[in-house]
């Protein structure tokens, strides 16, 4: 009887232990396949935004990463669409900035 329990603990210990793995492996590949698409998105930001215009969005990305985020996935579906023809330089880097900065922003107002 000590035997079967022990042999039900050893199953039941494997069976963790696997599942484990698994799992590991999962966010592995999901890890490599993060990796990948921000390779990809970086590649084409270096073919569409002039250096001065990474440099920038580059700070935002310290300051507002999800505001940046967003500027970089609107640039890239405008890039494989086909509607971005010319290198983006700073200037128009900040009117993208400062468009998508005020849809988005939120006002607060604290009444007393």
């Amino acid at each position: 009887m000590a035997e079967d329990i022990e042999e039900i603990r050893r199953r039941k210990l494997m069976e963790l232990q696997k599942k484990y793995l698994e799992q590991q492996k999962a966010q592995e590949e999901e890890m490599k396949q993060q990796a990948l698409i921000e390779a990809q998105i970086q590649a084409i930001l270096r073919k569409i935004l002039t250096p001065e215009a990474r440099e920038r969005l580059a700070r935002v990305k310290l300051v507002r990463p999800e505001l940046a985020r967003q500027v970089e996935l609107i640039l890239v579906q405008l890039y494989q669409a086909g509607q971005i023809t010319e290198k983006i330089d700073d200037a128009k880097l900040k009117r993208i900035l400062a468009q998508i900065e005020a849809r988005t922003r939120r006002e607060f107002r604290i009444r007393w």
